[in-house]
């Protein structure tokens, strides 16, 4: 009996060591793609590229990531991203996510669109806002547009969304070195639509999947 028990234990430990092997090596192969131009594959992510990454050392110094969540239905994604696409710096972000996971990448790395309010606020009620009043704005920050909360603006994120989400936010660190901390709701730098809180699920959801 004892035996069997250390046979297991052992098992156990080499299963453990394999997975985390396994998953540094995944780890390692985005975080290269996610530093590539043109129009890389992603695995776990579909990208509709409608702006090609280009030399990385070009971009923006993007310095935060905001989430976005937009009142358009299902299927409003596509349509806001080729509006984006054909004028970079309307209000929209660089980057939109359909209900079903479709990524697309409308903006051009070196643009900026109108997206944010300044970062007006500093009342504290979701995050410390010492480091974020009027410092995390479009200029230094890439923006990322989550449709479908129409017309239930307190309907979440889609499963789909969210599968998406958790390989697209390492994507976006990777290639601008953003550290966690910097990954904002949008509802957690401006005042907002007061029915629900814009983003907040998937910025929460970002920090506690960590690193």
């Amino acid at each position: 009996m004892m035996i069997a028990r250390l046979l297991a234990a052992v098992l156990a430990a080499l299963f453990l060591i394999a997975t985390a092997a396994a998953a540094a090596a995944q780890d390692a192969e985005l975080a290269k793609l996610a530093r590539a131009s043109g129009t890389p594959d992603i695995p776990g992510l579909k990208i509709v590229w409608l702006a090609p990454w280009g030399d990385v050392r070009n971009a923006r110094p993007w310095r935060n990531i905001i989430v976005h969540q937009t009142e358009g239905p299902a299927g409003s994604a596509r349509g806001g991203a080729q509006a984006q696409a054909k004028n970079p710096t309307r209000r929209g972000v660089t980057v939109w996510v359909e209900t079903d996971g479709t990524v697309y990448w409308a903006v051009a790395e070196n643009l900026v669109p109108t997206h944010g309010d300044g970062a007006n606020r500093n009342d504290n009620k979701y995050i410390d806002n010492r480091p974020t009043y009027r410092q995390v704005v479009r200029d230094n920050s890439i923006g990322v547009e989550f449709a479908g909360n129409y017309p239930d603006v307190t309907t979440g994120p889609t499963d789909a969304q969210v599968a998406a989400w958790q390989i697209l936010v390492k994507v976006l660190r990777a290639r601008y070195d953003i550290p966690l901390e910097r990954v904002y709701a949008h509802n957690w730098i401006d005042y907002k639509d007061a029915r629900y809180c814009e983003g907040c699920t998937l910025a929460t959801l970002a920090r506690e999947w960590g690193e």
